[in-house]
């Protein structure tokens, strides 16, 4: 096999697109190790990592806590399938569902999985609690959401580029438009049928779109009202994301179920989680769904690794401080350049920039490469906004440092 040591950066994009899908528009970057807030280039350069692999690594790259219990376990034991028990899921269960105050954890691998398991646990329970007629269920979704790109999931996006040519597509499911509770309120009111609401409580992929306070509460009453689920998806906004541990607890609201993902494993092994209380949860059996890969001994000893150093840190409040003065001196950042920027928006360490162009403009891409030049890696979403969502674990320091990098990237921007 062809030696491919002290290969530079174009080996191996070109070698990406030889011999890989081309399902992603990567930054031409080519990295090979991180720590902390840093990650280097397979030349050598060091950069802060402001996407944190979409909010995956928010315990910082390669954590020590984190890779000692994937080494510890690696040794022991990696999989059994859920064929049998093993002596790590439920110290794991248990240690969740404390932590985040429900009766059960349904463990999967990938985000996406994690919202389809959801799905089906909602219908199971129209069903069978709620009285549905077989065949009639529906669950409300919002426009603008992204909750992965398995075929359900696309069939309820309204993302043409996510959508177009994967047809046919599955039925059930209801949009409505996102930040509007009385939106929903009208379709429940018109639809016994209703078992369930699916719901960001910010939209990250749609441009870190934060809603109206109360919104969140307001959904949530209603579904009460409907008798109807409130799913939150917090695959990308939980984990301490958002300066708190759950971005519902803004609006002090516990969803029926829960998703999560990403973080929850501190971007070292693939882990989500679905949590519901035993009502809900309660009415799946066995053979009615699972995975071979979760629950597995290794995502359980990470998952619980990767929990315990959000609170061992105190990675969400120190998110929610240095959120705000992110905004607050990025906001400045905004006012200075008006040409450029409109608007800054965000929660905790989720943020984004909205540049003042199209979608279909190259704005936001030629600024994050001007960015990557700099030392700064973030990625464009929807055209003309640029997430920056550093890991949590970020000093002060290292942030107004940052800060620095952006300022003078925007201000010597030429397109």
């Amino acid at each position: 096999m062809e030696n491919t040591h002290n290969q530079n950066s174009q080996y191996y994009i070109d070698l990406e697109y030889k011999h890989g899908a081309h399902n992603y528009h990567p930054l031409p970057v080519v990295l090979e190790k991180g720590e902390g807030v840093f990650v280097w280039d397979v030349e050598g350069k060091k950069y802060y990592d402001f996407l944190s692999a979409y909010s995956a690594v928010n315990q910082g790259h390669c954590h020590p806590k984190i890779i000692q219990a994937l080494k510890n376990q690696a040794e022991k034991l990696t999989l059994t399938s859920r064929a049998f028990y093993n002596s790590e899921l439920g110290k794991y269960e248990k240690y969740i569902t404390e932590l985040l105050d429900f009766d059960k954890v349904l463990p999967m691998n990938s985000g996406a999985e994690a919202v389809e398991t959801a799905l089906k646990i909602c219908r199971k329970w129209g069903y069978t609690q709620k009285g549905v007629d077989e065949e009639k269920a529906v669950i409300v979704v919002a426009k603008g959401n992204f909750h992965g790109r398995t075929t359900t999931i696309i069939s309820f996006s309204n993302d043409d580029n996510a959508r177009d040519d994967f047809g046919p597509y599955t039925s059930g499911f209801i949009s409505v438009e996102y930040d509007n509770a009385e939106a929903l309120e009208k379709i429940l009111q018109e639809n016994s049928n209703v078992v369930g609401f699916l719901v960001e409580p910010i939209q990250g992929e749609a441009g870190v779109y934060v809603p109206s306070d109360g919104y969140l509460k307001a959904c949530y009453d209603l579904c009460k009202k409907h008798n109807v689920l409130f799913i939150a998806d917090e695959i990308q906004t939980g984990i301490a994301r958002t300066g708190k541990m759950l971005a519902c607890d803004y609006e002090n609201i516990k969803p029926d179920i829960l998703t999560l993902g990403k973080a929850i494993s501190g971007g070292v092994y693939p882990v989500s989680a679905v949590l519901a209380n035993d009502e809900i949860m309660n009415v799946i059996q066995p053979g009615q769904h699972g995975s071979t890969f979760g629950g597995n001994p290794m995502a359980c000893a990470v998952a619980t690794a990767a929990l315990e150093v959000i609170l061992d840190e105190n990675l969400a409040e120190k998110a929610y401080k240095l959120g705000n003065l992110f905004r607050q001196e990025m906001q400045k950042i905004v006012d200075e350049n008006p040409n450029l920027l409109t608007k800054v928006r965000g929660k905790g360490l989720l943020n984004a920039i909205v540049i003042n162009d199209t979608e279909e403009s190259s704005t936001a891409w030629d600024i994050c490469i001007k960015l990557k030049n700099n030392g700064l890696l973030a990625k464009p979403t929807h055209g003309n906004i640029i997430r920056f969502a550093p890991p949590l674990v970020i000093t002060e320091e290292q942030l107004l440092d940052c800060l620095r990098i952006i300022r003078e990237t925007i201000e010597n921007f030429k397109a």
